[in-house]
C-alpha cells in the first residue's frame, strides 16, 4: 500500500452523518444477536457465518440489480479485496473469542484501541497528520470506554495469554478492514466492495462450522430478528460506513465510529431495560466529548 499517493481527504458534513448513522445501525446488532441466541441456541461462530453469508447473498443480488454484476475490478486490486474479506471474517471470529476469553467489558475496551492503531498506520502509509486534537480524542474515547464497560468487571477479569492475543487481534483486524476499505473506496463503489468482501468473509468462516451445531428448525420470530440483523445492522450499516470512508480519512472515521458504544447503551436501555450506572453515564459523555 505504501507506493500509493496520499489519499485526498474530503471531510464534509455528509461524511460525519454517514459514519454516525452506520454506528447507530451497528448498535442494533447487539439486540438482534441477543434475541437470536436466546431463542435458537446458535453459537456465536455459527451466527457470524450465517450473518456474513446472508449479507453476501443480499449484496450480490443488489450488485446485479444496480451495478450489472460487473464491478470492473482491476486484476491488481483483487488481492486487496480478498484481504478486506479475510480481515472482516477474522474480525468476527476474534470478537467472538475475545468475549469468550476475556468477557464483554474487556473486549469492548480492547476494541476501543482501534482508532489509535489506524491513526498510526495511516500516518506511516499515507502521511496523514497526527494532530493534538486526534490524540486528545483517542484518550477521551478510551477513558470513556473503560468507564462504560464497568470498573468492577475489569477488576475481576482474568485475561489469559490467548485473551491477550485476541485483544491485540480485535482492534488490529477492525482497523485493517477499515484501512483496506478506504484504499478500495478510492476507485470503486461501496456495493461491489462489500459484496466480494462478505463473500470472502463467509468462506473464511466456513471451516469453523463443521464442529458446530446448527439449530434447526428456527422459530418464526428468530427469522424476523435475523432479517433485522442482516438488513439493518449489517447491509445498511456497512454500506453507509463504506460511503463515509470516501469522504473522511480512515483515522477520523474510526474515531467517529466509536459512537457505536454510546448508541448500543441507549438502545439497550430502551429495548432491553439495561440501565446505565452514574459512572457508566459519565463514560458515555466522555466518549461523546472525544468524538466531538
Amino acid at each position: 500500500m505504501s507506493p500509493s499517493p496520499p489519499i485526498p481527504v474530503r471531510s464534509n458534513f455528509s461524511g460525519y452523518l454517514a459514519i454516525l448513522a452506520a454506528a447507530s445501525f451497528w448498535a442494533t446488532s447487539g439486540i438482534f444477536i441477543k434475541l437470536i441466541m436466546n431463542h435458537s441456541q446458535a453459537s456465536a461462530i455459527v451466527l457470524a457465518f450465517w450473518r456474513d453469508l446472508a449479507t453476501f447473498l443480499v449484496l450480490f443480488f443488489l450488485n446485479i440489480s444496480f451495478c450489472g454484476g460487473n464491478p470492473g475490478v482491476k486484476r491488481s486490486d483483487w488481492p486487496w479485496l480478498a484481504a478486506l474479506g479475510v480481515s472482516l471474517g477474522l474480525f468476527h471470529v476474534g470478537l467472538n473469542f475475545g468475549v469468550f476469553l476475556n468477557g464483554a467489558a474487556v473486549t469492548t475496551i480492547q476494541q476501543a484501541a482501534m482508532p489509535a492503531m489506524v491513526l498510526v498506520v495511516e500516518r506511516i502509509i499515507w502521511h496523514e497528520s497526527l494532530t493534538r486534537d486526534k490524540i486528545i480524542s483517542i484518550i477521551l474515547i478510551f477513558s470513556g470506554t473503560v468507564l462504560m464497560s464497568g470498573l468492577t468487571a475489569l477488576g475481576e477479569a482474568n485475561v489469559s495469554t490467548g485473551g491477550v492475543l485476541a485483544g491485540f487481534c480485535i482492534p488490529a483486524l477492525y482497523g485493517a478492514w477499515s484501512l483496506l476499505g478506504k484504499k478500495m473506496r478510492r476507485n470503486y463503489g461501496a456495493l461491489p466492495i462489500l459484496t466480494y468482501a462478505f463473500g470472502v468473509a463467509a468462506v473464511v468462516l466456513l471451516p469453523l462450522q463443521f464442529n458446530e451445531v446448527h439449530p434447526w428448525p428456527v422459530p418464526g420470530n428468530t427469522w424476523l430478528w435475523f432479517v433485522g440483523l442482516v438488513g439493518l445492522s449489517t447491509v445498511g450499516g456497512f454500506l453507509i460506513y463504506i460511503f463515509g470512508l470516501g469522504r473522511l480519512s480512515a483515522g477520523v472515521v474510526t474515531i467517529v465510529a466509536m459512537s457505536e458504544i454510546v448508541f448500543s447503551a441507549i438502545l439497550a436501555y430502551i429495548f432491553l431495560d439495561e440501565k446505565l450506572t452514574f459512572i457508566e453515564t459519565i463514560g458515555a459523555l466522555v466518549i461523546v466529548a472525544g468524538i466531538l
